[in-house]
């Protein structure tokens, strides 16, 4: 990792560290499970328009498209903190689930 890497474990820190001290609390977790869901309809919005068959609007770029990710984290980071999920243990639990399901799925998948 460089200089400016940091862990999941410190994502999760800093977004609460933010959250206390610019964001005052945490919104509730339908709330935040709004945004997220905005948030994600912000980057489909734009790769819509990247990659699928859509056109930009006059003034709208793909430049944004790694602000709505970061938004998505974000959010999704507030998530976890509220529920007391650790980011690093369940993405480390998803890729053994992953790992043990699709062993030789996909590399039998004559698609790809």
């Amino acid at each position: 990792m460089g200089n400016d890497d940091i862990t999941l474990r410190q994502l999760q820190s800093e977004v609460d560290d933010w959250i206390q001290t610019i964001g005052v609390r945490y919104f509730s977790e339908l709330t935040n499970l709004a945004i997220l869901m905005e948030e994600v309809g912000e980057l489909s919005r734009l790769m819509a328009r990247k990659y699928g068959d859509q056109s930009f609007k006059s003034g709208e770029s793909a430049d944004n498209i790694p602000s709505e990710i970061g938004d998505i984290l974000f959010v999704l980071t507030c998530l976890a903190n509220q529920m007391g999920i650790s980011l690093q243990d369940v993405i480390q639990s998803t890729i053994k689930k992953n790992t043990k399901r699709d062993l030789d799925r996909h590399k039998n998948n004559p698609k790809l």
